[in-house]
């Protein structure tokens, strides 16, 4: 994109608002994982969580983590800066799909693993994950998570310029 892709415009607003304003109604409190300054996101008035140790998404996943158990949450839900279309009933038919499992992903046809519940005991075993030198891949690490299921076309984000006008009509 060639930009920071949280901060492009969506309809007149950054793509990361769009997935607050999504995402605040099914939650009990929000974070921006972020790594650079953080400063950028100062307007959204949330937490920005740094990698403790940069290795992709898994590093942001394990900062939340850890912020969700600091602030007495049993479980953390991500959602994409960058995927601003997702179903306003993620969270309740991620905690269904989790019984049993403890973690789950969004399911389409594909598996949108950075759409998930994890419980905060997780966060042990994904650092002894990224200290295995293992290739730090959320779907890896999520092993035998449950699947929620949605019909196609319910999940969409922004990896190319050309997709924002997609997005766009959509939302």
């Amino acid at each position: 994109m060639g930009a920071d892709k949280a901060l492009v415009g969506l309809k007149g607003r950054p793509m990361v608002a769009h997935v607050i304003e999504r995402l605040a109604p099914q939650v009990a409190g929000l974070a921006i994982s972020a790594n650079g300054d953080a400063e950028r996101f100062a307007g959204f008035g949330l937490p920005v969580l740094a990698d403790e140790v940069p290795m992709g998404p898994l590093s942001g996943l394990l900062a939340g983590l850890h912020w969700a158990a600091a602030e007495g949450a049993t479980a953390l839900v991500t959602a994409p800066c960058d995927g601003p279309i997702f179903p306003g009933d993620l969270v309740p038919r991620l905690c269904l799909a989790a019984e049993g499992h403890g973690v789950a992903l969004a399911s389409t046809q594909d598996l949108h693993p950075t759409w998930g519940l994890w419980p905060v005991t997780e966060a042990a075993r994904l650092a002894d994950f990224l200290a295995s030198g293992a290739k730090p891949r959320l779907r890896d690490f999520a092993g035998d998570a449950g699947l929620a299921r949605w019909p196609d076309g319910s999940f969409a984000n922004a990896n190319r310029p050309e997709d924002l006008a997609l997005l766009e009509a959509r939302l």
